[in-house]
């Protein structure tokens, strides 16, 4: 079965730019949400993400900074996939939205859905949104 793409928005209000960039691309601000522990590999563009003493790898597929970083995970086989943060800058009200892209077998995207709210939750909180 192949994997469907999906995407997610989240408004993140009146948050900096700068400080949502960090938590999205940095080992850093992505260990605060969402890994245990984030080590990058600058010159292969891998970052190996820990989970409960479990390890995957990711490598960057592309980066705009300030604005989207696109990972794909070693282990998937579907050279097609990758996960994806974007950022967009409301015109009316200079809010940012957090724009997630993700696949997942079919039978999976409800919950690959909730993973992603409860991780941005905890984003939030630790941003103080």
């Amino acid at each position: 079965m192949s994997k469907e793409k999906f995407h997610i928005e989240f408004m993140m209000g009146n948050v900096s730019q700068n400080s949502l960039w960090r938590m999205i691309s940095y080992p850093d601000g992505l260990e605060e949400w969402f890994a245990d522990v984030v080590s990058v590999d600058r010159d292969s563009n891998l970052y190996i993400f820990t989970w409960e003493g479990e390890s995957e790898a990711a490598r960057v597929l592309f980066s705009r900074p300030l604005s989207a970083i696109r990972f794909h995970w070693l282990d998937d086989e579907d050279e097609k996939t990758y996960f994806e943060f974007a950022l967009h800058k409301l015109e009316l009200t200079g809010d940012t939205t957090l724009e997630i892209t993700d696949f997942s077998e079919p039978d999976e995207k409800s919950d690959a859905i909730i993973l992603w709210e409860t991780q941005v939750e905890e984003l939030k909180k630790r941003l103080g949104i």
